[in-house]
């Protein structure tokens, strides 16, 4: 069997479709029909069927998936010596899972970097959900950046910089201002933010804890828009340090430390160990330790 058939065979498994595997393998999408037919052929199996949810395999497919990525691992790891990523000359996309704080402070450095160094490099950022390990471990993102606690197993990871918590009200704010006291934080109304990676549960915890309530009058899927939000309204939020940091640059508000003491957390880049020695998922997750890393 021609060994670029399980290439073929592996992305349509990953993909569930013809024309999505050509895109990511840069082949026409008659030569993956092609090849699919020559696998069907070998294995005498259909093995993918047109469903109204994409290319599904069937169970010889699902049996034979295991036994090929671990026959195409072992291609990987006898030629890994000489793979070679060349960033300045590559063209290619990577797939990056972020949560909102990543998204929000570190994609423009991130992109400005690349514009300099790998210029016809492309990002292609999706949020954090449940599929995030899925999409690890298939090759369906190549990172994944932020706070996700849910990825601390059987990933590798490597800690960017630890985040706390700071409050954010408008700079002319009719009654905080100075300083915030803990009597001006349990009258003020707050606005939360309750996406994945925002770290907004480790506050309710510690909140709990402690007997402090909170007047919750607006709940959030995420940051787009906050910084206006808050500008405009008497609403106070608290969030992770470097957001409140870009809110401050970039829309008329201030920001405090809590009056309470509330736990910090990490923001970390995570990959799946198939991609520990791949050069390019190397060369990115070097970009972006040498970006954001604390020394």
């Amino acid at each position: 069997m021609d060994l670029k058939l399980l290439g073929i065979f592996d992305e349509v498994y990953k993909t569930r479709s013809v024309s999505r595997a050509g895109e990511h393998l840069g082949i026409a999408q008659s030569s993956i029909s092609i090849a699919l037919a020559r696998l069907r052929r070998h294995f005498g199996d259909p093995l993918f069927v047109r469903t109204s949810d994409g290319m599904q395999p069937t169970p010889h497919a699902t049996s034979l998936i295991g036994p090929i990525r671990q026959a195409l691992e072992l291609l990987r790891t006898v030629t890994r010596q000489q793979a070679v990523f060349d960033a300045a000359k590559a063209e290619r996309t990577f797939r990056v899972c972020m949560t909102g704080i990543t998204h929000l402070v570190l994609l423009p450095d991130l992109m400005n970097r690349l514009s300099e160094v790998a210029p016809s490099i492309r990002v292609e950022v999706t949020h954090i959900s449940n599929r995030t390990p899925k999409m690890l471990e298939s090759g369906d993102a190549d990172l994944a950046v932020g706070f996700m606690p849910e990825l601390e197993a059987g990933f590798y990871q490597q800690k960017l910089f630890d985040q706390r918590f700071r409050c954010v009200v408008r700079k002319d704010h009719p009654r905080v201002h100075a300083r915030l006291t803990p009597g001006m934080f349990k009258r003020e109304h707050h606005a939360v933010v309750s996406a994945v990676g925002a770290g907004n549960e480790l506050v309710e915890r510690e909140l709990e804890r402690l007997g402090v309530q909170r007047n919750i009058s607006l709940h959030l899927p995420d940051f787009l828009g906050i910084g206006a939000l808050v500008a405009q309204t008497d609403l106070m939020i608290t969030v992770p340090a470097r957001v409140a940091e870009t809110l401050v640059r970039i829309a008329e508000v201030k920001a405090f430390e809590p009056p309470f003491k509330l736990p910090g957390f990490a923001i970390k880049q995570h990959w799946h160990e198939r991609y520990q020695h791949d050069p390019s998922n190397r060369w990115l997750r070097s970009v972006i330790s040498d970006l954001f890393l604390e020394r």
